[in-house]
């Protein structure tokens, strides 16, 4: 476990006498980077659109957050933590992203569209995920303070409400809202959605491996209570620690939690296994759609045996079944019908772009004759 993988330090500064005091690691090294970015960003555009174009207003601005960056350092703030959380997150978009659009390039579309629809599927299932996990957990977020006891203000309400570096986003959260944004976008380029899922399982898949991994260094979605050798135990004051002093299982005292099922690392081999299968299967594929429908009904399976080894879900329903394991039951029987739809309905593999339709050719008008016009006869 890890939840910060390391700091960058604001107080790396260096006095130069009457120059003042220069940083030069930390909030020095941001600064260089942000003035070469403003450098590219001149240069390409006075190399498109001449010197008139850079206009003085975005000079002022990017100036501007230069000078911000240059005085952070002068505040309290000692160093920005960098999350092992978030930074898995980024990892799998950005892998995610990179498979995706090499597949879509050797189907002759511009790859440049898997990292457009990455961004809109990755905002609305971060989105998703969160608000299932709010509604899930909603006794954390608009109940008294876990930690004082007291009430919380409308502000701190909200503030736990987009603390996403604390943790809690719910894989099926997001498996609602993102295939919502996949659809709209894939429609707006004119790619057919079902086929352009067949490359994105994949991706789904390889996200789902980095995310668990960054639920392990956060210790989240941890397993239960194990004597096998592989167990995992998690220091004072993680998550699953306090979860185990909370059901008296442990005494706030002890230095470490007791060994669990490391059930993080089960689901991200298993979100692997899925993604290297879907990888493998595509070219494979007997009519548009059958990768994300064998995706579709494999994860649900892995993920209702994988919740038999966690401990941090309550039974739902008068039942030791979690809450999980019902979407899960639900989500098979959706992907099975929507095997058997494709399996009698489909005309067969389909191309990614959809045809344009042929332009409506204008209808040429003839030139209407009267009926009282004179006619000349010769004599």
């Amino acid at each position: 476990m890890r939840s910060i993988l390391f700091s960058i330090p604001l107080d790396g500064r260096v006095d130069l006498g009457p120059l003042g005091k220069i940083p030069v690691f930390g909030v020095g090294l941001v600064l260089a980077a942000w003035c070469l970015v403003l450098a590219g960003y001149v240069v390409l555009t006075v190399r498109r659109e001449g010197w008139k174009s850079v206009s003085g207003l975005s000079l002022v601005i990017w100036g501007g957050v230069a000078l911000a960056i240059f005085k952070a350092g002068e505040f309290q703030i000692k160093a920005i933590p960098v999350y092992g959380y978030g930074t898995m997150l980024f990892v799998g978009f950005l892998g995610s992203a990179m498979i995706a659009a090499r597949r879509l390039r050797k189907e002759g579309v511009d790859g440049e569209i898997a990292w457009d629809a990455a961004m809109w599927i990755f905002v609305c299932g971060i989105l998703g995920s969160r608000l299932f996990y709010v509604v899930q957990y909603h006794s954390r977020f608009f109940g008294p303070d876990p930690i004082t006891g007291k009430a919380r203000t409308a502000w701190e309400t909200l503030v736990a409400l987009v603390n996403l570096p604390d943790g809690g986003l719910v894989l099926y959260g997001g498996l609602a809202f993102a295939p919502l944004a996949f659809y709209v976008y894939s429609r707006y380029r004119g790619i057919r959605p079902l086929a352009f899922a067949d490359i994105a399982v994949t991706s789904l898949f390889l996200g789902v491996m980095f995310g668990r991994l960054g639920c392990l260094l956060h210790g989240c979605c941890f397993g239960s209570v194990s004597d096998v050798s592989w167990a995992m135990t998690f220091p004072a004051k993680s998550v699953p620690f306090e979860a185990l002093v909370a059901r008296g299982l442990i005494d706030e005292s002890a230095t470490c939690s007791l060994p669990l099922h490391p059930a993080q690392i089960y689901d991200a081999l298993s979100g692997l296994l899925l993604a290297l299968f879907t990888w493998a299967y595509y070219p494979h594929r007997r009519w548009t759609g059958e990768v994300l429908a064998l995706g579709w009904i494999a994860y649900p399976i892995n993920r209702f045996m994988i919740e038999f080894l966690r401990s941090d879900e309550p039974g739902q329903f008068g039942t030791s079944l979690t809450i999980a394991q019902w979407f899960s039951m639900g989500l098979f029987a959706g992907g099975v019908a929507f095997y058997v739809y494709l399996q009698k309905t489909s005309p067969g593999r389909q191309p990614l772009a959809i045809a344009p339709r042929p332009a409506l050719q204008p209808v040429p008008l003839k030139r209407a004759t009267s009926s009282h016009a004179p006619v000349l006869r010769s004599s």
